[in-house]
């Protein structure tokens, strides 16, 4: 990596079809990303889904990473790995094969609608904060403070350790 890489925070997370082979292809595929590379994966966890209508259970796990394409390609990135796991936009908060989410990119704040940063619900979600704190017990989300401490004060029921961290350099 260049030294103008950042860091960068994604929450991956899946409740259709194989789970966890959709987890690892995703993280694969972001691995495959020439201008990212990959510095830990969280634990994967089990969680109930939030809001939206009746789904199954999700897996989620953490990636922390840096990079050296700017936020909205880096989007635009993850929005093609997620559409090649056959992600469909249909129903908000719906059932997904593979949703991939950007939490926050070297404390980048943007309002904008597409790409909000940090994660407008990141803060108040133990299924990104829970993950992100087994890789980085130091965090910190900008504007809300310490990982720990925003996980501590989180809703952790109906989320649980489902299996051990998900490999950088393997795909589907």
């Amino acid at each position: 990596m260049t030294p103008s890489a950042r860091s960068v925070v994604l929450a991956l997370g899946s409740n259709l079809r194989d789970r966890r082979d959709i987890l690892q292809g995703g993280v694969g595929a972001i691995a495959a990303i020439p201008e990212v590379q990959i510095m830990a994966v969280s634990p994967v966890y089990e969680t109930v889904p939030v809001g939206g209508p009746p789904q199954p259970d999700y897996l989620n796990a953490v990636v922390l990473a840096r990079t050296t394409l700017p936020s909205r390609a880096l989007l635009g990135r993850l929005h093609e790995i997620e559409a090649a796991f056959d992600r469909e936009r249909t129903v908000r908060w719906g059932p997904r094969t593979l949703d991939i989410d950007i939490i926050t990119v070297a404390g980048e704040v943007s309002a904008d609608p597409d790409l909000t940063l940090p994660h407008p619900r990141a803060h108040e979600r133990a299924f990104v904060l829970a993950p992100w704190h087994d890789v980085d017990p130091e965090a910190v989300l900008p504007g809300y403070g310490p990982v720990a401490t925003l996980l501590a004060a989180a809703d952790r029921s109906g989320i649980r350790v489902a299996g051990e961290s998900l490999a950088p350099g393997e795909t589907q």
